[in-house]
This record gives C-alpha cells, structure tokens and sequence, in this order.
C-alpha cells in the first residue's frame, strides 16, 4: 500500500519553526507577568511596572511583525526616525535626578539611540537600490553623531557598535555563530557587573570602574545582591527596592532604581526572575535565528538588542516604556515575513534560497 505521506515543502518547515518561535515567545513572556505576581502577592509589591514592560514587548513585537510584512523598509526606517526624535525631543526621560555618568540621562537616550540605529541598518539591509541603502546607511551614522551631541558617550559606544557590526555581517557565513557570539557579549557585561559589586576584581580595576560607574551605582548593586541574598527565591517583591535600600534612604535625591536590570530582577523576583529576564533574551536571539530575513538584518537587530542588554546591565533603561517597546518593534521587523521576496543579503543567504526556495536560519 502506498504511502499518503508526500515530502516536506520549504513551507511547512518555515512555518513549523516559526509556530515553535512564536509559542516560545508566549510561554516565556506569560512566565513572567505571572512570576511577577506570585511574587507580588508573597511579599506585597507592586508588579504593575513589570507588567507594564510584558505588554510594551509584546506589543511592540505584534507591530513589528506587522508592519516588518507590509513594509520592509519603511517599516524600520519610521521607527528609527521616532527613536531618534524621541531621545532629542525628550532627553530628560527620568522623572527623578539624572544620573549621567556614564549613560547619559540613565541610559534610556543610549538605549533608543541604539535601537534607532540598528533599524535604520536593518532598513538598508532590506532596500533595493544602492542609492537607498546608503541614504539609510548615512542616517544610522547621522544618529551616532547624534548620540555626541546630546552628551551620551554610552549611547555613541553603541550606536557606533551596532554599524559596525551591521557592515560586517554581511560577511558572517554562519548566523547562529554570530548570535552565539552576541549572547556570550551579554554574560561577559553582567559577570562583569557582578564581580565589581562583589568586589572580586583587582583593587585598581575595581576603582577605576567605580570612577566611571560612580560609587552610589556600585552601591545600589550592593543593596541589590544582599536582598536577594536574604531571598532568593521569591526577592522581597516587584517594585520593593526603594524602601528596603539603605542606600535610597540615604540620598538626598533617591531616584528608586538599582540600575541594573538584572540586579533588580535577582532583587526583587529572586533567581527565578533574573532566569525569566535571560529567557526572553534567549527567546529574541533564537528568534532571529528561526527568522525568514537574511542573515545581516537577523544580525543587525541581534547587535542593537545586546546593545540594549548592556545598557541595562548598568542603567535603568527597561524601567522605560518607550524603551522596551522599541526593543520589541525592532525584534518584531526583524523576524516578519515580507510579502515580497527579498534580496539575499549575502552568499550564505543566496545558497539557502537555492536549496529551499526561501531563506532559512
């Protein structure tokens, strides 16, 4: 008797990987609006800043998987354009003191310096004519020398690091190497962040870092890491930090934030809050590695988001709405599926589309 069973088309397999991407997405985003009020409900916080960030994310992605089908390249080219005018029509973003050294005003300017950059790149990346590509490629770079007007050295350093890399993807033959090489970035920045407030580091470095950091900072990291000592569990609750802080309660200007993402995670939702934090960029990066775009945009977008991951580290740049929606629209257009066959962005590209007839990871 003959088999019913036909081969797999290029299609069903793009579509089951992206059934997989997309299911873990919403496990992983749903993880943590709900971790976020089991430890609400132990302790008493307030997990409306938490879940706040969930739905900018999520909404943010839904956008971008949108628009990213429909248009391509005026998709990131608007939204580059809105975070540029967002962080030069509103630069003091923190409603408390600014803290500015080194990420300008707490690192939010820095962050949607960065994402803007990387979508101005992934819009190059997606334009057909040479003379567009490089009008795109001139505004990323046109926003990086932004980034030094408005006194950001932090937001250059990434904005400059994220066209770098966006020109050199182009030669990266194996995209999964390249995420590989994204996500090591990211831990090496928070080990680094962990041992300075452990002060495991040589006393020289240690004080040159806290210099650059300011003291207050690496003290709040302090703070942050005996709360989560004390419970490591469940933390002390979503948005307790401030009132348990010795150092808040002594400052003159407290501004209530840890300034740092993962500190504040580990703070106040325990162990299982910084993996839930880790998890949803795990999730972004296999996400771009499932992507139907070519390897540079997948790569572009990578760039910017670990850009963002190492503000974060060291600032309180996802206590910001407008932040975290940024992340997730630049996730969300570089991982939609155009309705247009795209160029291949490089040789790599150009042999998947051979093989299967679409681009693959």
């Amino acid at each position: 008797m003959a088999s019913t069973t036909g081969p797999v088309s290029p299609y069903d397999k793009h579509h089951d990987r992206r059934t997989v991407s997309d299911t873990t997405g919403v496990i992983v985003l749903g993880a943590c609006a709900a971790w976020s009020l089991i430890t609400a409900s132990a302790h008493g916080g307030r997990p409306e800043g938490v879940l706040l960030a969930v739905l900018a994310v999520a909404a943010g992605y839904a956008s971008g998987r949108i628009c990213g089908s429909l248009l391509p390249v005026a998709a990131p080219c608007a939204g580059a354009l809105a975070g540029l005018g967002l962080a030069v029509t509103a630069p003091h973003t923190t409603p408390g003191p600014q803290v500015t050294s080194p990420l300008g005003h707490a690192g939010a300017i820095a962050a949607l310096l960065a994402l803007a950059t990387g979508a101005a790149c992934c819009a190059a990346w997606a334009a057909r004519t040479p003379k567009l590509r490089l009008a795109l490629r001139l505004l990323a770079t046109g926003i990086a020398v932004t980034a030094t007007v408005l006194g950001s050295t932090a937001g250059f350093v990434a904005c400059a690091g994220v066209l770098l890399c966006s020109l050199a993807a182009d030669r990266m033959r194996r995209r999964a190497l390249g995420l590989a090489g994204l996500a090591l970035a990211t831990a090496l920045v928070t080990g680094g962040t962990w041992a300075i407030a452990e002060n495991v580091l040589p006393d020289g470095l240690t004080s040159s870092l806290e210099g650059e950091l300011t003291a207050q900072r690496v003290q709040l990291w302090r703070d942050a890491l005996d709360m989560a000592g004390q419970e490591p569990g469940l933390g002390v609750g979503p948005g307790r930090f401030p009132e348990l802080s010795s150092t808040i309660t002594q400052a003159s200007s407290p501004d209530g934030r840890p300034h740092s993402a993962p500190f504040q995670q580990a703070a106040e939702q325990g162990l299982v809050g910084v993996v839930l934090l880790a998890a949803v960029f795990c999730w972004v990066l296999y996400a771009l590695w499932r992507a139907p775009r070519p390897t540079p945009v997948a790569l572009t977008a990578g760039a910017a988001l670990t850009a963002l991951a190492a503000i974060a580290a060291v600032g309180n740049a996802l206590s910001f709405p407008m932040v975290t929606a940024g992340a997730g629209l630049l996730a969300g257009l570089a991982t939609a599926s155009p309705l247009h066959e795209e160029a291949p962005g490089n040789e790599v590209d150009q042999g998947r589309r051979t093989r299967s007839g679409q681009l693959g990871p």
